[in-house]
């Protein structure tokens, strides 16, 4: 999953990254509301975090033009604005969820991944397929009923394969689902990812090379 974090104060912004990180998200991050429509105009992001009060270009009209363009991603609201009529607002902006500041972590977490399910087919809660069980709410996998300890990453590239729901991921796709701006694109991580997280799903093998075009389940 690719979120992007809007919010000028840095030191929120960077928590909530790093916190989004630990539940294997890819996360890139804007102080402004220029970089955020910079980055959304560059990046397919399954879910925008947007403060409303930020420098630059308002976070309302940074809400306004991706609905108006049909931005695919789902855009969350999160602003220290949390009246009924601030909530109302946003929504009426094309927000397609609110939450006022202070929030708790584990719900911002849980919103995140209701929204990014909101994609076209619908995608249930828990990802089941070839004997694989991914529950990305509790972060935990099994194959055949026996539990798969895996790292973030692993974790990452598993459910994008999974969401794919059999099609061929290209390994540019998973680059850039699984890992943040900052991934260099040449980099054989994506490669040896997948390598290590066969190995720990072990036999029979259930992630495919399909030359040429990427992996598939």
């Amino acid at each position: 999953m690719r979120v992007l974090v809007v919010e000028d104060e840095q030191v929120l912004a960077d928590a909530i990254a790093v916190g989004l990180r630990r539940e294997s998200m890819a996360v890139d991050v804007a102080y402004d509301g220029d970089s955020a429509l910079e980055r959304a105009n560059v990046n397919d992001y399954d879910v925008i975090i947007l403060d409303r009060d930020l420098p630059g270009t308002h976070g309302d009209e940074v809400c306004k033009s991706l609905a108006t363009a049909r931005y695919p991603g789902r855009i969350l609201m999160l602003t220290a604005a949390g009246e009924l009529d601030d909530k109302v607002a946003g929504l009426s902006l094309g927000a397609d969820d609110y939450m006022a500041k202070p929030f708790a972590f584990a719900e911002l977490v849980a919103r995140v991944r209701a929204l990014a399910r909101r994609s076209v087919p619908p995608l249930p809660p828990v990802l089941r397929r070839q004997g694989i069980t991914l529950n990305p709410a509790n972060h935990t996998v099994e194959r055949d009923g026996r539990p798969v300890s895996l790292t973030p990453k692993e974790f990452a590239v598993l459910e994008v394969l999974m969401r794919a729901n059999g099609a061929v991921v290209s390994a540019e796709k998973l680059l850039e689902k699984a890992w943040d701006e900052n991934a260099d694109p040449f980099t054989n991580v994506v490669r040896v990812t997948v390598m290590t997280l066969r190995k720990k799903l072990g036999d029979p093998p259930v992630i495919h090379t399909v030359q040429g075009a990427g992996y598939r389940i």
